[in-house]
């Protein structure tokens, strides 16, 4: 059996030490600040490598993969004069990002063919004036969950000044979803459980993710789970290697003995089979009299409607359309029963679909059957990608805020503000499509590669007359739908800050970043970056935004306008904390009777016809979001990206050979002269990279959080 992890990833970083000089890289890892990467989190005041239990060395090659871009010398001056933007829409994403830091503003009018350095004073001149002239309800704002507690609350606070709620994020486009079915369910959008509580539990369900390429960390607590005692349920259409076996690195134990075991169980539904594949477990529970009647009679609403519905469903309808046994399916229940502690996580092969609210609502009806939520050990975990992007939301980088905020915002500053209704992510990029959009200011990210149908993100970002950019580095983003006037500023990284920042894992436990390391000479904080566009946009004067150039003072105002958030103003002296309120550790909720609610749900159809497969795209273990590290995919044994996975039954069905080149196609779009390669992925799916993969991906989107579909595409596959 394939190992993964271990002797390799150790090479790996021994390699990225010479690439970037071993005395940067050690710097910059002992540094006292947040991981850039997943939503996991480690770093911060406690030390550097330590998570909020105290654990050391918490580093992951996920970590030290993004210091690859960060760590890198400046793009050589001339190098935009000699390169138009069409020579680098040629480049992959990998050579984009690996051109060097950006450390000047670039500039491009409608029809220039390359980018100008500008001054400083010259980029902000523009860009104010721009913002000045434009109708707010014709401007959307948009933050990466790579962005600071503090400026992503400046930058919804001068959205709104301005006098818009279009304040969108890169979440909306991955745990959407999650919020909403979580919202109506139990009366909070994020995790109910913290990091101690992954350490009790003796069952732990993965729905719809990689962990062991995302969230690497992560699997050291599976890890850690079956070791005393505990089981490891896996469910995922693709049996990913480092699931069922992996090598911990800083784990003696685990290398010596060729690596650990992940997955005790490892269930592979069809793509968009997850709720049949849930329905069958809660059936089995309940023919079994497993649920938690006591449970469920004192702290849950509309259970007799839910138990009437789950055992209406045929077992010959489940197993049909999730395509797995069903003694398999009462096998997990039979584990889920003999559980006092179950936790359940899941990420993007959950939330993105056409049903993705329906899929977490099936996963907490699951935990509400036993009672799995309002106690220690137990409760609901959703993976969160970007490092960020729980704490981007939670200071009001969406277009939606809670009444209370609205009315702490208003009386802190004597403003009243929009009351439109604001443009979440894909309803933006729509209105930019129909030319309804002006200006965009883009914190950071990649906004084209996030986005389905490539053709249709190239042309909705082409129809802005002005966008302005704020990064780090040149990607996809900066050189496609970039035909009218642009702006791009320098933005110093995390652990460049000049003061210290902060940010929310998943587990809603804040951090602080002190910054520090000095890198480069003319990149800016994105807070005085947002600081000074505001200061020169800005007409009233209600609020001056000048002040908040002392990051102390936007914390200060975050902790009387943000609940949960009090602590945050003394984060520099006392301890970093975990949000009010979001923890569930005695079974009262946020709802208005104090009660969770089962919810009601069909099996969803999938839209295919005769013959066609269903595809999901996937990240590598060589990248991080939309950036590509590496080319060579280690833990799947991919030497390039340009391929189709496939089962090897439906490969010999087609008469298609390996690396045989065949076409991908819908009413989308077209893949061509992909790669045919075997995997061990459930027979009749396929799976391609994402964001290569986005060209075929439509547009179409969960009704109720506008979530699009990444992981549910219907197409065929035509050989060469």
């Amino acid at each position: 059996m394939k190992t993964t992890g271990g002797f390799s990833s150790i090479k790996y970083s021994l390699g990225v030490a010479q690439e970037v000089g071993p005395i940067k890289l050690m710097r910059t890892l002992l540094s006292r600040n947040t991981c850039k990467t997943c939503a996991l989190g480690m770093g911060g005041t406690d030390g550097a490598m330590k998570n909020e239990s105290g654990d050391f060395p918490e580093v992951c090659k996920k970590g030290i993969q993004a210091q690859l871009t960060d760590i890198q010398p400046e793009i050589p001056s001339d190098f935009f004069r000699h390169t138009s933007i069409s020579d680098m829409q040629a480049l992959s994403p990998r050579t984009l990002e690996r051109l060097g830091r950006l450390n000047t503003p670039l500039y491009k009018n409608k029809g220039d063919t390359h980018y100008s350095p500008v001054s400083w004073d010259k980029a902000n001149s523009v860009i104010s004036s721009r913002m000045r002239t434009t109708d707010p309800e014709r401007m959307f704002f948009y933050s990466s969950g790579r962005a600071s507690n503090e400026a992503a609350f400046l930058l919804q606070l001068f959205g709104r000044l301005l006098g818009t709620n279009n304040i969108t994020n890169c979440g909306m486009y991955c745990h959407q979803a999650t919020g909403v079915a979580l919202k109506s369910a139990v009366g909070t959008a994020t995790a109910t459980v913290e990091l101690k509580d992954v350490k009790q539990a003796d069952l732990i369900f993965i729905f719809g993710a990689n962990p062991s390429s995302n969230h690497p960390r992560l699997l050291k607590e599976l890890i850690k789970c079956r070791r005393r005692g505990g089981e490891v349920v896996i469910v995922n259409p693709i049996r990913e290697p480092g699931l069922v076996r992996f090598a911990l690195p800083n784990d003696i134990r685990s290398m010596l003995s060729g690596g650990s075991p992940v997955a005790s169980e490892y269930i592979q539904p069809k793509i968009g089979g997850d709720i049949a594949f849930i329905l069958g477990v809660k059936k089995a529970v309940l023919e079994s009299e497993g649920e938690d009647k006591h449970f469920i009679e004192t702290y849950t609403n509309h259970f007799a409607e839910f138990r009437k519905e789950i055992l209406a469903f045929s077992w010959d309808e489940i197993i049909r359309n999730s395509g797995v046994p069903e003694e398999k399916i009462r096998n997990i229940a039979s584990l889920y029963i003999r559980s006092s502690k179950s936790i359940f996580a899941w990420a993007m092969g959950i939330t993105q679909h056409t049903h993705g609210v329906e899929n977490i609502e099936a996963i907490v009806n699951l935990a509400l059957l036993r009672g799995m939520l309002g106690k220690e050990g137990a409760g609901l975990m959703p993976l969160r990608g970007h490092s960020n992007i729980q704490g981007v939301g939670s200071v009001g980088a969406s277009p939606s805020l809670q009444p209370t905020i609205i009315r702490n915002i208003e009386k802190h500053f004597n403003v009243t503000l929009p009351d439109a209704g604001g443009l979440e992510t894909m309803a933006c990029m729509h209105a930019a499509y129909n030319g309804k959009i002006s200006s965009a200011l883009m914190m950071g990210g990649n906004l084209f590669a996030s986005n389905p149908d490539s053709l249709f993100a190239g042309r909705a970002l082409d129809r802005i007359p002005f966008k302005t950019y704020i990064t780090t580095t040149i990607n996809q983003g900066h050189v496609h739908g970039v035909g009218q006037e642009v702006v791009v500023l320098p933005a110093a990284a995390r652990d460049e800050e000049r003061q210290s920042t902060t940010q929310e894992s998943m587990f809603n436990f804040i951090r602080l970043s002190d910054g520090g390391i000095v890198r480069l000479n003319n990149v800016r904080s994105e807070v005085d970056i947002i600081c000074e566009i505001a200061g020169k946009t800005l007409k009233d004067g209600h609020v001056d935004f000048s002040r908040f150039k002392n990051h102390e003072e936007i914390r200060k105002v975050i902790s009387e306008i943000i609940p949960g958030f009090e602590e945050i103003r003394h984060i520099a002296r006392n301890r970093e904390f975990h949000v009010d309120g979001r923890v569930f550790h005695k079974p009262v909720f946020p709802t208005p009777d104090g009660k969770a609610n089962f919810s009601s749900l069909k099996i969803p159809a999938l839209k295919r016809v005769s013959g066609q497969f269903m595809m999901a795209t996937v990240r590598s273990e060589g990248q991080f979001n939309s950036i590509v590290y590496d080319e060579f995919d280690l833990f799947r044994e991919q030497s390039e990206r340009w391929i189709v996975l496939m089962n090897p039954d439906d490969m010999q069905r087609l008469g298609i050979s390996e690396n045989e080149e065949v076409t991908l196609q819908n009413e989308t779009g077209r893949m061509e002269r992909l790669k045919a390669r075997p995997f061990n992925i459930t027979v009749g799916n396929v799976a391609t990279y994402y964001p290569e993969g986005n060209m075929i991906v439509p547009v179409s989107t969960d009704p109720r959080s506008n979530t699009p579909s990444f992981k549910s595409v219907a197409v065929t596959v035509i050989r060469q």
